[in-house]
């Protein structure tokens, strides 16, 4: 798939060539401290609230997170009326930030991890963890800092 021109445009990705190509996914996908995960891949888990608001993505796009210390945005854009996103969901383990509903290839672009498009559906966007070790107490998670 060619890179739409709106997306070119975008600084997020202003430096990539015209001719760049972006991977389409429609499953299990990481970009940097996210991660982007079918919805019915961990469903109950994971479930929209029943008061939820949603939010038409516009093509200037939808800021999901900023990296630590103001770093860098990941932003999920669309074309209008393609794509719909909510931060009013139930976590059991309070990872997710929210949920979007696509008809249509979406992008979610950050400027040094580059772009990914996910195919139509839904997906839950959560912050990675990680496990770190202490000393003998044992081991501990922590949120994976972009």
């Amino acid at each position: 798939m060619l890179v739409p021109p709106w997306v070119i445009t975008d600084p997020a990705v202003g430096h990539l060539e015209r001719s760049a190509r972006i991977p389409v996914v429609d499953g299990l996908h990481a970009q940097g401290d996210l991660i982007v995960a079918p919805l019915a891949l961990i469903a109950p888990a994971v479930a929209v609230r029943p008061e939820a608001r949603w939010t038409d993505v516009p093509p200037e796009g939808v800021e999901l997170l900023r990296g630590a210390a103001g770093g860098n945005p990941h932003t999920l854009v669309a074309d209008p009326g393609t794509c719909r996103w909510t931060a009013d969901v139930a976590d059991a383990e309070g990872l997710a930030l929210g949920i979007f509903e696509a008809s249509a290839v979406v992008y979610l672009l950050h400027p040094e991890h580059g772009a990914t498009g996910c195919a139509s559906g839904a997906y839950v966007v959560r912050r990675q963890r990680e496990h770190v070790s202490l000393d003998w107490h044992g081991r501990a998670a922590r949120l994976v800092a972009d």
